[in-house]
């Protein structure tokens, strides 16, 4: 880890070497699932570094973290019996764990993505709802977002988003602040972190929409400031 310290929190920075592109860290669990998420934060002009349950996890040497989509947190994560999680992956769960905590002592910049962001949750003291129906399956909907928030300033008061997931946030994690909802069920949508830390979280898949991405390029604007 570098002696040097981000200049927004005072945190230690993790170590760049300037001459290349920033390199983030993708968490995923199977190749053919990484595709979109490196695709687009190649196109915001980043680096990908491969992170997986099968290989050695650090964040030194990168400027940014994406915990991207999957199966299911495991409950007992947060208190709960097993009543609907589907494939719970207890070896990916720790490994998210841990660099998620790890990225948010040390400032880093953290996008987090469908599964991402119940894990962020969860990380956070926060509980799921196992399991919300299929209305949020394999559909695209609307979201409202919250104004003066990170997210709004990225995608605007509102966005067309496209969902897959059966389960969704049930109680925010300790300093997470609901940023979107959807309007027609008040599923939570999106969450960030308030304070000088990017972090932001949602339960779409931005991946997968067309371009422009706006999400990854503000990703990658805080990833360049953070950098030293």
């Amino acid at each position: 880890m570098s002696g040097r310290r981000n200049r927004a929190t005072g945190l230690p920075r993790f170590a760049h070497n300037m001459d290349v592109p920033p390199r983030v860290g993708l968490t995923y669990r199977f190749p053919t699932k990484a595709g979109p998420y490196r695709d687009a934060l190649q196109a915001a002009g980043l680096h990908v570094a491969d992170i997986t349950p099968d290989s050695a996890a650090s964040l030194h040497t990168l400027c940014g973290l994406v915990l991207s989509g999957g199966s299911d947190v495991a409950p007992a994560l947060y208190g709960q019996p097993d009543l609907a999680a589907r494939n719970p992956d207890p070896g990916r769960d720790a490994l998210e764990t841990d660099l998620a905590r790890a990225a948010l002592a040390s400032g880093m910049p953290l996008l987090a993505i469908c599964r991402g962001m119940q894990l962020l949750n969860v990380v956070l003291g926060g509980t799921l709802h196992q399991d919300i129906g299929a209305g949020h399956t394999h559909v695209e909907h609307d979201v409202v977002i919250r104004p003066a928030s990170r997210l709004a300033a990225i995608c605007g008061p509102t966005a067309r988003v496209n969902s897959r997931h059966h389960q969704a946030v049930h109680r925010p994690g300790a300093g997470l602040a609901v940023t979107a909802r959807s309007p027609r069920d008040d599923i939570v949508e999106g969450m960030e972190l308030p304070g000088p830390a990017w972090v932001v979280a949602v339960q779409w898949h931005p991946e997968d929409l067309p371009a422009p991405r706006p999400l990854f390029d503000a990703f990658a604007g805080a990833v360049h400031s953070w950098m030293p």
